[in-house]
């Protein structure tokens, strides 16, 4: 049985639709943000209520990223809370955006995901990347070596590794040939988790495409390479088994309000807890009041000039128009939408305006289980 392109009940299990008059799929990325004055529980109540939000909304897919020894990011395990956002919700794709493929053993990964995918069928995703998501020394406190790099090295091993085990293929002879993922195919005919390779550089443009994997690039943290990878990612692609023609989301940040001083004023949370963390400061997200009365360095104020500029902020009409811009300079497939800033219910809120400018459906929230 070929595990590679399994049919959901929800369609495709990579291409998403469309809704309303979105240009593309619109989709959650979620870091699971732990501001100031707010606990992790807290953060992950929120996270449930988005991916309920979402869901009733129309957005394709959810993915949780993973990220280590940031106070202000509880999404450190992405398969736990992802099994946790899988009881509470029933049709919207779930995922890693991603799991960090050099911190764990390919084994480990495989029954993890396949565990979600028993939970959840047909509704999981595995995105994976191949940097530490910290500094080097957690980096290597999570891999146990006192070379992190050699981890990133080895990705193109590790992914050939994990995917065998995902499809318990391994041939006659080989070494892991007797061992099995479970929950997995060894148990009998089952789907698994489309694999997406994730980056924002050149390396995993190119290397999604030679596999004919999907991609996914950081645009909201490295905006100046997202054209070049895609289109590196478009060249190098090669038709496989999971896709026939290359297919693209792209990460952004964005943030809309019906008050646009107030839009502002979230997005520089943003910004200054991405310049704490930049100069070895990582801390909770701030406040918009610790923001406003920050005093930045000329410098400082360069950065934070320079990250804003990336962040599409402004009322839902200015973002709608920000966010089709970018689309159509990109010719991303997907644009999977990611608001780091303080605020719970602004973050919710701007998923809100975000649907109701593109007029996505507004079904029912789902059940609680």
């Amino acid at each position: 049985m070929d595990h590679t392109r399994q049919e959901t009940s929800g369609g495709d299990p990579v291409r998403g639709t469309a809704h309303g008059a979105a240009p593309v799929p619109l989709s959650v990325l979620d870091l699971v943000t732990v501001g100031e004055g707010r606990t992790a529980g807290d953060a992950l109540r929120t996270s449930v209520s988005l991916s309920r939000l979402a869901e009733a909304r129309g957005f394709h897919r959810h993915w949780v990223a993973e990220h280590h020894s940031m106070p202000g990011v509880a999404s450190t395990s992405p398969a736990v809370i992802l099994a946790h956002l899988a009881a509470h919700t029933s049709t919207i794709r779930l995922g890693s955006g991603g799991v960090m493929l050099p911190n764990h053993a390919p084994l480990v990964i495989a029954e993890q995901f396949g565990t979600l995918e028993a939970l959840a069928p047909g509704r999981v995703d595995l995105g994976l990347g191949r940097a530490p998501g910290t500094d080097g020394a957690t980096a290597a406190a999570l891999r146990r070596t006192a070379r992190p790099g050699e981890g990133a090295e080895d990705f193109p091993q590790q992914l050939a590794e994990l995917t065998r085990f995902l499809d318990d293929d391994f041939p006659d002879g080989h070494p892991y040939a007797r061992i099995h993922a479970v929950p997995g195919p060894v148990q009998g005919p089952t789907g698994r988790p489309p694999v997406w390779l994730l980056g924002s550089s050149g390396f995993s443009a190119r290397l999604a495409g030679a596999l004919g994997l999907p991609f996914a690039f950081a645009h909201h943290f490295s905006a100046q390479n997202t054209v070049p990878a895609l289109e590196l990612y478009r060249q190098s692609f090669r038709p496989s088994a999971v896709l026939d023609a290359p297919y693209a989301l792209i990460g952004v940040a964005a943030l809309a309000s019906q008050d646009e001083a107030q839009a502002r004023r979230e997005v520089l949370t943003g910004a200054l807890a991405m310049l704490q963390l930049r100069t070895g400061r990582p801390g909770l997200m701030p406040t918009p009041e610790r923001a406003g009365a920050h005093r930045f360095t000329a410098a400082e104020q360069d950065f934070v000039d320079g990250w804003l500029t990336n962040i599409v902020h402004g009322t839902p009409d200015a973002v709608r128009d920000g966010l089709d811009s970018l689309q159509k300079r990109t010719g991303a497939d997907e644009l999977m939408i990611t608001a780091n800033v303080h605020g719970d219910e602004v973050r919710l809120r701007s998923y809100e305006l975000i649907a109701d400018a593109y007029g996505l459906p507004e079904g029912p929230l789902p059940p609680r289980p």
